[in-house]
């Protein structure tokens, strides 16, 4: 999304010196209305990493919002944002178990495990709560696919949950994530009917699972055009009907990026733009923000950012984008050079567009002596 008038707005008005990120908040509370509107049966759980700015958090809170959280951190900032213990999952499935503790302690009652060593960790710290158990997909159609890191095989889940189950959890579900930036709507369907198999599973040994965690996925438009929620909304209900008839289990999604990354825009300045060879025709841009000041997504050209200049009207010249650290892997678009106006110059302004996700959180606290991407949330 462009930057909206607001933004544009407090752009003008406060001159912020340096990069820096503004979110609307008007944006975010849309965003949520869609969410709402289009899966009204299904419970929202905002992945908290993606940003943890407190006046998103209660703003989200105020609307009745969830939270997937990553870490006892993440939890308290939940909590301090007006969140209930019951609205707050630990979604992530690598935890420490007196972080487990931590947690239990708060009064968080839903944590996610993929392996039967993360479950014996949560009956321990934990004991009587709830666990989904996560399973791989491939992420094929994301742009940042999460297929190997987290997640078990399918057929490893209904051990899994009955092992948790013999120690005393409470075997809730099943959760998987189809990737991050996912374009395929169809990508829900494979991953739903595992589900089904393992609820399945379970109902043989007397176990009746509750709950299929959607997980998130549902992405921000950047240079290509993506799907509407209503899209992605209608293709997991005619999953959840085809795979579970009827019997349709109680269902949540984590979105992160789909509800925030819209919502903001990161302003930078040209540093630099120089050849490294008489004969150049592809010029080198550095800006002031890169890799290590938030934009990490751009590792393997993966996030295509839109960026917007004052002299977008004029002709275009492919260039390589980089940061201004003095790292060489610092180099946001070369592979795929970008078009950026002939007449830019060191000086200008440049608006990275639907930056409100992943890039606060990604910004290093002070490589190179740059301090942290600062952040406006208006």
């Amino acid at each position: 999304m462009a930057a909206t008038a607001r933004i544009k707005d407090f752009l003008r008005r406060e001159k912020p010196e340096g990069p820096c990120l503004i979110v609307d908040l008007e944006v975010i509370k849309d965003n949520f209305r869609a969410f709402e509107k289009a899966m009204p049966s299904t419970r929202i759980f905002y992945a908290v990493k993606a940003n943890p700015a407190p006046e998103i958090l209660s703003l989200l809170a105020s609307m009745g919002s969830c939270f997937d959280t990553a870490s006892v951190q993440e939890i308290n900032m939940a909590l301090a944002a007006g969140a209930t213990p019951d609205r707050i999952s630990f979604g992530n499935t690598i935890k420490k178990q007196r972080d487990i503790a931590s947690a239990h302690a708060l009064g968080i009652s839903l944590f996610a495990v993929d392996s039967v060593e993360e479950a014996e960790k949560v009956a321990a710290a934990a004991p009587a709560a709830k666990v989904f158990c996560r399973i791989l997909t491939d992420g094929a159609g994301a742009e940042w696919p999460l297929s190997r890191k987290f997640g078990c095989d399918p057929t490893m889940a209904t051990e899994v949950l009955l092992h948790a189950d013999k120690l005393g959890l409470k075997a809730y579900g099943i959760s998987f994530h189809v990737g991050s930036q996912q374009t395929r709507l169809g990508a829900w369907d494979t991953a739903l009917g595992e589900a089904k198999a393992i609820f399945d599973a379970m109902m043989k040994h007397g176990i009746a699972l509750q709950m299929v965690n959607l997980g998130g996925g549902f992405p921000t438009k950047y240079l290509k055009a993506v799907p509407g929620t209503n899209a992605y909304a209608n293709a997991i209900h005619d999953g959840l009907a085809k795979h579970f008839g009827n019997a349709i289990p109680e269902t949540i999604i984590e979105p992160g990026r789909g509800m925030v990354g819209n919502a903001g825009v990161i302003k930078s300045e040209v540093v630099l733009i120089s050849k490294k060879h008489a004969n150049d025709n592809v010029r080198w841009v550095y800006l002031d923000i890169g890799k290590f000041g938030g934009l990490a997504e751009t590792m393997d050209e993966a996030i295509r950012y839109p960026i917007v200049t004052e002299k977008d009207a004029g002709e275009k010249g492919l260039c390589v984008i980089a940061g201004p650290t003095c790292d060489s892997a610092d180099v946001l678009y070369e592979k795929t050079p970008y078009p950026l106006p002939l007449s830019l110059s060191v000086g200008d302004e440049v608006l990275i567009e639907a930056c409100g996700a992943y890039t606060t959180t990604y910004a290093s606290v002070a490589f190179n002596g740059f301090p942290p991407l600062k952040a406006y949330v208006i």
